[in-house]
């Protein structure tokens, strides 16, 4: 199946071709790399930010290529993009590649020896003049995957960044940035925090602070919940400032969510008024700041905690000319409730013959 049958909103999120797959992750990485440079060039985050914001996109889109090598020619099995608001693949896809990479030797051993793959392509291509046989396709597939995709690289569903000096002008003196993938909304995002420490080097508790992060804002809740959870667990760690980023949804044909500008673009695709290649994607943007402190607790085990402010909360959506004319004409109310006019990104075009 072309890709040129992916035409309605009612297909199956199921990508059961070689040219789906290609086709998928094509889109994911261009929409991906534009909203990098979007974000860079529109000032919704610091520079610092920026490299690890690259960082962990890179780990994404590493998975999905993964992903591709892995199914491109299974017969039995296929890649999933979820169907709730979201439009990247499911979290057990990348929950599976991890735990199947963990098993890696005993598929290698299993395998055909390369030398003797290549023999039976140039048998059947030169010789038999027929096309390789998908089976043989798959193993070759497989072999690429399990020798070159590493278990490092996986965007599992919590990936901690460092402890590093908080850039000039901050609002504290360190920062450290995480990531998890929302196992419920199946989305990607991309969290930072700012914190004074009392005491020379955090590195020294690096773990609990890690592990506090782990355990509490490894999903999408409320800022204000978020920011008390670490505060209240680390006693020498005093947060000044947390900022999340939500990547999502995805808007374009593999998606199948309830979205309303999913929906507008999966109508405009069902009606050939845009191409298959069309998109949007919508990110968000939520920040708390500290307002003070307090100290709670009896004489003995005083701790000092943040007092903090209002959760601020900004949408944006990143889509081609075209996309953003289609989406105010269709729904108006939700473009003029954005932090900012759309940002235009470039079109995808990818050729289908």
């Amino acid at each position: 199946m072309s890709i040129n049958h992916i035409v309605t909103p009612l297909d199956s999120s199921i990508l059961d071709s070689k040219d789906q797959y290609v086709f998928y992750h094509k889109k994911v990485d261009f929409a991906l790399k534009e909203l990098i440079v979007g974000v860079q060039q529109n000032g919704l985050c610091t520079p610092q930010e920026i490299v690890f914001f690259k960082q962990y996109c890179d780990l994404l889109l590493y998975s999905i290529e993964a992903m591709r090598v892995k199914y491109m020619y299974d017969e039995e099995d296929n890649m999933k993009v979820d169907v709730t608001d979201s439009g990247f693949p499911n979290y057990l896809e990348f929950r599976y590649l991890y735990n199947d990479l963990s098993l890696r030797d005993n598929y290698l051993n299993k395998l055909k020896d390369v030398s003797e793959l290549q023999d039976e392509f140039l048998d059947q291509l030169l010789r038999k003049k027929q096309p390789v046989r998908r089976d043989k396709l798959f193993q070759a597939a497989s072999i690429v995957y399990y020798t070159s995709v590493e278990q490092q690289y996986i965007f599992n569903r919590f990936v901690q960044g460092k402890i590093i000096k908080a850039p000039e002008g901050s609002k504290a003196t360190y920062m450290t940035s995480w990531s998890f993938y929302d196992v419920s909304l199946n989305r990607p995002f991309i969290c930072y925090m700012y914190f004074d420490y009392d005491g020379k080097d955090p590195l020294k508790e690096k773990e609990d602070i890690y592990d506090t992060l782990k355990t509490v804002a490894d999903r999408k809740m409320n800022m204000d919940t978020m920011a008390y959870g670490i505060d209240r667990r680390l006693k020498n760690v005093f947060p000044k400032h947390i900022k999340r980023l939500d990547i999502g949804a995805f808007h374009n044909v593999f998606a199948k969510d309830d979205n309303d500008l999913t929906h507008t673009i999966l109508e405009a695709i069902g009606k050939k008024e845009i191409p298959l290649e069309a998109y949007a994607l919508s990110f968000k943007v939520h920040e708390v700041f500290t307002g003070g402190q307090f100290k709670e607790g009896g004489y003995f085990s005083k701790q000092t905690l943040q007092n903090w402010g209002t959760p601020i909360k900004e949408g944006y959506v990143f889509a081609p000319h075209r996309i953003i004319q289609l989406l105010y004409n269709k729904n108006p109310e939700i473009m003029n409730k954005l932090a900012k006019p759309p940002f235009q990104v470039s079109d995808l075009k990818i050729d289908k013959n």
